[in-house]
């Protein structure tokens, strides 16, 4: 049996992600910040939703491969059976540069019926592929829409020798909002990584792990960079409030 901590949960994502919308939407109601939030929030849904869907029509279509494989080796086993069966009774008027045609068509026969039993076989697979790599896109785009509302927010911008242009970005947040702001910038990527690992749970195709790890890659990179700008605030360290005595780890 699976362990319990083995396993990203899709409900306990969605209920951080849900989190974050309220903490976000609470802090900057009119910023549209909250909104990537809440679209990250449907994705999730929407992956522990495709998924089970997906699943079921991936169970389909194998079912309707089988079916297609029994017909076509069924076909080409009684299409060559015949074809032997006359050239056998034709062997005596038959002379042996004759036979030639026959084998070669044979072989092209068996070779074109595994050509079309290998495809039908990995139909189902392309179709989980498709549908898994069709998520992960939009999960990717999410990512650059999160890096694209913190581009702006530079903490340079708040130090009393900056000098703005006519074209500079108008600074409308203090250094504990700023700061605020870039750390759920952070917590938005982080996310969007896992809920990228939600889609390869139970898949172990290589092209989709490794376009998983193409997202944690992107995202973990944005999150390095944000950092480096909360570093640049600096902002009093503070200290995480005393456990209660009665709570236990």
């Amino acid at each position: 049996m699976t362990g319990r901590y083995e396993r990203l949960d899709p409900a306990a994502v969605r209920g951080t992600v849900d989190r974050l919308h309220a903490r976000i939407t609470a802090r900057f109601p009119d910023r549209n910040l909250r909104h990537v939030a809440a679209e990250l929030a449907g994705l999730v849904r929407e992956v522990a939703e495709g998924e089970a869907r997906t699943r079921r029509q991936e169970h389909l279509a194998r079912v309707v491969s089988l079916v297609a494989v029994v017909l076509v080796v069924v076909t080409t086993v009684v299409a060559l059976t015949v074809a032997v069966r006359d050239a056998v009774g034709a062997a005596s008027s038959l002379r042996a540069f004759e036979w030639l045609p026959l084998l070669e068509s044979a072989i092209n026969d068996a070779v074109f019926a595994g050509i079309a039993v290998w495809f039908l076989v990995a139909v189902p697979d392309r179709l989980r592929r498709a549908a898994t790599l069709r998520r992960l896109h939009r999960l990717r785009s999410l990512a650059h829409v999160v890096d694209m509302h913190q581009l702006t927010k530079d903490p340079e911008r708040l130090r009393p020798s900056f000098r703005p242009t006519d074209r500079s970005v108008e600074v409308d947040l203090d250094a504990d909002g700023l700061a605020a702001y870039l750390d759920y910038c952070t917590e938005l990527l982080s996310l969007v990584a896992k809920t990228a690992a939600l889609c390869a749970e139970d898949n172990t195709d290589p092209v989709v792990l490794d376009t998983v790890s193409t997202v944690e890659n992107v995202t973990g990179g944005m999150s390095t960079k944000i950092w480096q700008k909360i570093a640049t605030l600096d902002l009093p360290p503070v200290s995480p409030p005393a456990p209660s005595p009665s709570r236990r780890a």
